[in-house]
């Protein structure tokens, strides 16, 4: 047994990287714990494993206390009898007998067993959870196995299987068992019950990794994203900014006959994407995140420097607040501002008095 525990250990070490001092000195507790439950032994018991040789022993650790003070003979020995073992034993030394039973080899044996089979399942979770939290927050592929009332159920590479919650599903998409879908990996959590990994097709990261797979110039940088704010599976905003002046960052993003905006429209299932461009004036970046409405002026509320007021045209005022509100929604939530838009009349009538209001001030006069 001794040959075979030591090529066991060589092996978790070598095949599947485990610290053989770990897997030792999980070893040696357990030794220890089955000699304790086998013989009833109290805690002053040791186990120690030579992983070179392979060579395990049991030994109980007594104090050395003066004779007058002797009381438990199973963890303490009187000064005397130290002194008839070694005449160099004082008062407070600790003395180890080896107490290793003969019929202890199959007992160890079971102990390893277990013991290996226990550190074989710890490390093929840990690898797992290094793999997948190297993907969090990156596009991974999987096929959708299954779904019940708490979770999707996506299985990823090597078999692992990842979760999806009702808010990271598209709520325009119905998934089927076996369908191959992309998802962003947002969380990785390693827990009693092993790895469990979180995905999402709602998340606005999702958006960014696409368009990082479509653009090369957003891959490599010369494109940024900016900010990006989402309403998942129904419309994106996304604002995009680059130090290449002969670069259109937007027409980047684009592609030629809007080939590489379509390729992302197409994975998210019809959802629009509004590119528009990041600048520093920030009157301009709000214009630009109506988009496509057109902008008279935008008013920054001087009580309030993240609040303004954008006036549009007449024409264009349900164009800018969008169906239920939704483009002035993103376009808040894109740039960060509180933004209240009005039309020019609208505007123009509450800074002008109104004829009513003239006439009461005449005849007050």
């Amino acid at each position: 047994m001794s040959k075979e525990l030591v090529e066991a250990l060589n092996a978790l070490e070598s095949e599947r990287g485990i610290d053989r001092l770990v897997v030792v000195e999980a070893l040696e507790d357990a030794l220890k714990a089955a000699y304790k439950k086998q013989y009833n032994a109290a805690d002053n018991v040791e186990a120690t494993f030579d992983d070179k040789k392979g060579n395990i022993s049991i030994k109980q650790v007594k104090h050395v206390v003066l004779d007058d003070d002797l009381e438990d003979e199973e963890i303490e020995i009187s000064l005397s009898d130290a002194l008839a073992i070694n005449r160099a034993y004082e008062a407070g030394d600790e003395i180890r007998f080896d107490v290793t039973p003969k019929d202890f080899g199959r007992m160890a044996a079971q102990a390893a067993k277990q013991v290996i089979v226990q550190k074989m399942r710890e490390a093929g979770r840990q690898a797992i959870y290094n793999k997948f939290s190297d993907y969090e927050d990156e596009i991974i592929t999987g096929e959708v196995d299954r779904q019940d009332a708490r979770f999707l159920y996506v299985n990823l590479s090597g078999n692992q299987e990842a979760v999806m919650a009702p808010n990271d599903q598209m709520p325009n998409e119905r998934y089927h068992m076996g369908d191959r879908i992309k998802v962003l990996v947002n969380k990785v959590e390693n827990n009693a019950k092993g790895p469990q990994v979180f995905v999402s097709r709602t998340a606005a990261d999702l958006v960014k990794r696409l368009f990082e797979q479509e653009v090369p110039e957003v891959y490599d940088g010369t494109v940024e994203i900016m900010s990006i704010a989402r309403e998942a599976g129904d419309r994106s905003k996304i604002a995009v900014y680059t130090h290449d002046t002969d670069l259109d960052p937007v027409g980047a993003m684009v592609g030629q006959r809007g080939a590489r905006v379509q390729s992302v429209v197409n994975e998210l299932a019809g959802e629009n994407m509004d590119i528009v461009e990041w600048v520093e004036d920030e009157a301009q970046y709000i214009a630009n995140a109506l988009n496509p409405s057109e902008v008279t002026d935008v008013i920054f509320d001087p009580a309030n420097d993240r609040a303004v007021t954008v006036i549009v045209p007449d024409n264009q005022l349900s164009l800018a607040i969008g169906k239920k509100g939704q483009n002035a929604r993103l376009a808040a939530r894109l740039t960060g501002f509180k933004i209240d838009i009005e039309s020019e009349s609208e505007a123009a009538a509450s800074l002008d008095p109104t004829p009513a209001a003239t006439a009461a001030d005449e005849n007050e006069e």
